[in-house]
C-alpha cells in the first residue's frame, strides 16, 4: 500500500511539473506577445498630448508674463529660464524612481496626474482678475503683479514642472521597451526610432503654436490654457487605454546603490592587483539577469581602477553564497559604470549649447513684436507663433535626413545611419553658431529700420515698417540644428546608457537643459547689470535701444569654445561593447556562449568585432 502511494506521489509531482512548466511557457508567450508596433498609438498619443501641452504652455508663457502680469522682460525672461531649468531637472529624479522601485508605467501615471492638476490651477488663475493685476495696453506706468499673484503662478508652475519629471525620462523610454533595442533589430529597422518619435512631437508642437498660441493672444488666456487642460486629460486616458497590450519591465533596483557599491568595493580593494587575463573576474548571469535584458557589457580597458571591484577575494562571499555587493561587483555592473564616466565629458558639452538659446525665444519673440507681421490687412501672425517656422524645418529635416541625408551619407562612411550619433551631434553644434550669428544679423537690421524711421523711442505704440520674415532665417538654421543635435543627443544618452538606466539617460538630456537654463540665467543677468544703464544691451521695457545683437554675438563666441572642446570629447570616446543575444533557428532567444558577439556600436555595418570565448 505504502509502495502504491510513493509511486501516486511521484506521478502526481511529475504532473504538477508538467502543469507548472505549461503555465511557464504560456506566460512567455504570452510576455513575447506584450509590446511591439501595436502599442506605439497609445504610446504616442500619451506623449504628442504632453508636447501639445508643453508646447501651447510655454512659447507663449513670455507674452503672459509681459502683457498679463506685466512683469519687466529681463525679470519675466529669468522667470521662465529659472522654471525652465527646474522641468528639466525633476526628470532625473522621476528617472531615479522608475528605475528604482516604481517602473515607468506608474510614473507616468502618476506624473500625468500631477501635470494635470498644474494645468487645471493655472487656468484658474487666468481667468480669475484677482489673481492678476489690471491689464494695461500701453505697457508704460504699468502695476506690475503682487506677490501673491506671482506665487499663485509660482505653485501652477511648480506642479508642471514635477509633472514633466515623471514624463520626460519615462514615455521615450517605455516606448523603447515595447521595442527590441538589439543592435542588430535596430539596425535592420528601415526607420530609426528616435527620428519618428521626434517627428511625433514635433507635429504636436506645430499644432500648438498655430492653434493654441492664437487662441491665446486673439481670444482670451482662459480658453487658451482651457484646451491644454483637455489635451493633458486627454492623453491620460489615451496611455491607460493601452495597458493591457504593454510591455512592463521591472525596475532593477536604485541605479544609485549599484554604482555606490562599485564604487565602495574599488576603494576596499584598492591595493588589489587587477589580473591581466579578463575572465578571471568575477561574472554572475543569473544576478545580471534583471538589469541585462537585452545582452551584458564586455570588459573594456577604460578605468582600470574600477576593474579591482571585480576581483575576487577571500572575504567577498556571504554563508549563502551570495556575493557582498559591497564588496564584489559583476563585470557588467563595473561596466555600468565606466559607461556613465565614459559619457558624461559629452553630456557636458550639452549645457553650454542649451545655455546659448535658453533665453533666445523670449528676446525673438519680443524683436517679433515690434516688427510688420501682417498676412494681410486683417491678419498677423502672433509672436509666439514665428516658432513654427523653426517645428516646420524641423519635420521637413526629419524627413530630408532619413530619405535623403541618410543614404547620401552611407556611401562615404559606410555607417547604416549614415553617420554616428556622435558626428550628428557635431553638426548641429556647427549649425548652432551659425543660427546665433543670424540672429545678430537680423537685430541690427531690425533697429536700423526703427533708426531710420525714428522709431526706437516708441517700441510699443508703432509697428517698425520691417518684415518679421527677416528672422525666418534664423528659426530655420535652429531647426536644421535641431535634427542634428537634439535627435542625437537623445539617441546618443537612451543607447549608450546601461539598459537598466535608460530613463536616466533620458533624463540627464534634460537635466543638461536644466544647467544650461540656470548658465544663461546668470549670463543674462551678468550683461544686464554691468552693460550700463544708458546703452543696456538688454534694457527691461524698450528693446530699441538695447544692444541685443552684442548678446547674441557673445553666446555665438561662447558656442565656438563649446564646440572645440565637444571635438576633443568626441575623438577620444569609445562606444560600449555589448554582449548580445542571437536569435536561433528555433525562435527563441539563444546566448551564443562559446562563440559571444561583441557589437561596437561605432561600427555601422554590425560585423563582429572580436568573439571571446570560455565566458562564465
Amino acid at each position: 500500500m505504502s509502495e502504491n502511494m510513493k509511486v501516486a506521489e511521484k506521478e502526481l509531482v511529475v504532473q504538477e511539473n508538467h502543469v507548472e512548466k505549461e503555465e511557464g511557457e504560456t506566460m512567455e508567450t504570452k510576455k513575447r506577445k506584450l509590446g511591439g508596433m501595436k502599442t506605439m498609438p497609445f504610446i504616442l498619443a500619451n506623449e504628442v498630448c504632453d508636447r501639445f501641452v508643453g508646447a501651447g504652455f510655454h512659447s507663449n508663457l513670455i507674452t503672459y508674463l509681459t502683457q498679463v502680469l506685466n512683469v519687466p522682460l529681463i525679470k519675466a525672461s529669468n522667470t521662465l529660464a529659472n522654471f525652465s531649468g527646474v522641468s528639466n531637472f525633476t526628470p532625473l529624479i522621476g528617472a531615479l524612481v522608475a528605475d528604482s522601485f516604481a517602473g515607468r508605467f506608474w510614473t507616468i501615471i502618476v506624473a500625468s496626474i500631477i501635470y494635470e492638476m498644474g494645468l487645471i490651477s493655472i487656468t484658474i488663475s487666468a481667468i480669475m482678475p484677482q489673481l492678476r493685476p489690471p491689464p494695461c495696453p500701453t505697457q508704460e506706468n504699468c502695476k506690475e503683479a503682487s506677490n501673491s499673484q506671482l506665487w499663485a503662478l509660482y505653485i501652477c508652475l511648480l506642479l508642471t514642472s514635477i509633472g514633466t519629471g515623471g514624463l520626460r525620462p519615462c514615455v521615450v523610454t517605455f516606448a523603447a521597451d515595447q521595442l527590441d533595442m538589439r543592435k542588430s533589430k535596430v539596425e535592420s529597422r528601415k526607420c530609426n526610432f528616435y527620428n519618428l518619435f521626434y517627428f511625433c512631437v514635433t507635429m504636436a508642437t506645430l499644432t500648438a503654436l498655430t492653434v493654441v498660441v492664437y487662441i491665446q493672444d486673439n481670444i482670451n488666456w482662459g480658453w487658451g490654457l482651457g484646451l491644454l487642460t483637455i489635451a493633458m486629460a486627454l492623453s491620460v486616458v489615451a496611455f491607460v487605454v493601452g495597458s493591457p497590450f504593454y510591455r512592463k519591465v521591472e525596475p532593477g533596483g536604485s541605479p544609485l546603490i549599484r554604482l555606490t557599491q562599485v564604487l565602495v568595493a574599488s576603494v576596499r580593494k584598492r591595493k588589489v592587483v587587477v589580473p591581466d587575463d579578463d575572465r578571471l573576474l568575477y561574472e554572475n548571469r543569473e544576478l545580471d539577469s534583471a538589469i541585462s535584458h537585452d545582452g551584458r557589457l564586455l570588459h573594456t580597458n577604460q578605468f582600470k581602477w574600477i576593474d579591482r571591484a571585480a576581483v575576487v577575494t577571500g572575504n567577498d562571499m556571504k554563508k549563502s553564497c551570495q556575493p557582498n555587493l559591497w564588496r564584489l561587483a559583476t563585470v557588467h555592473r563595473t561596466e555600468e559604470l565606466k559607461c556613465i564616466l565614459r559619457m558624461l565629458p559629452i553630456w557636458a558639452a550639452g549645457i553650454l549649447h542649451f545655455a546659448s538659446h535658453s533665453h533666445v525665444s523670449s528676446f525673438t519673440i519680443q524683436q517679433a513684436r515690434s516688427m510688420d507681421r501682417h498676412l494681410s490687412h486683417s491678419f498677423q501672425i502672433p509672436p509666439a507663433s514665428m516658432s513654427i517656422f523653426s517645428v516646420l524645418t524641423v519635420l521637413i529635416g526629419l524627413a530630408l535626413y532619413e530619405c535623403f541625408f541618410v543614404p547620401f551619407a552611407r556611401r562615404f562612411t559606410g555607417h547604416k545611419s549614415g553617420v554616428t550619433c556622435l558626428q550628428r551631434m557635431g553638426i548641429g553644434f556647427a549649425i548652432n553658431i551659425l543660427a546665433t550669428a543670424t540672429s545678430a544679423l537680423a537685430e541690427i537690421k531690425r533697429k536700423k529700420a526703427a533708426a531710420d524711421h525714428n522709431l526706437l523711442d516708441q517700441p510699443t505704440t508703432h509697428v517698425i515698417p520691417i518684415s518679421v520674415f527677416w528672422l525666418v532665417p534664423q528659426y530655420c538654421l535652429h531647426g536644421v540644428a535641431e535634427v542634428f543635435m537634439s535627435v542625437g543627443h537623445l539617441e546618443f544618452l537612451i543607447e549608450q546608457f546601461p539598459e537598466s538606466m535608460r530613463s536616466t539617460g533620458a533624463a540627464l538630456n534634460s537635466l543638461a537643459s536644466s544647467f544650461g537654463n540656470y548658465i544663461g540665467t546668470f549670463i543674462v543677468t551678468l550683461v544686464h547689470r554691468y552693460t550700463g544703464k544708458e546703452r543696456n544691451w538688454l534694457p527691461d521695457r524698450n528693446l530699441n535701444r538695447g544692444r541685443l545683437e552684442n548678446f547674441y554675438w557673445l553666446m555665438a563666441g561662447v558656442q565656438v569654445v563649446n564646440f572645440i572642446y565637444y571635438l576633443l570629447c568626441a575623438s577620444l570616446y569609445t562606444y560600449k561593447p555589448l554582449e548580445e543575444i542571437t536569435e536561433g533557428c528555433n525562435g527563441t532567444d539563444v546566448e551564443l556562449a562559446d562563440e559571444t558577439t561583441l557589437l561596437d556600436n561605432s561600427k555601422g555595418d554590425g560585423q563582429t568585432d572580436r568573439a571571446r570565448n570560455g565566458m562564465n
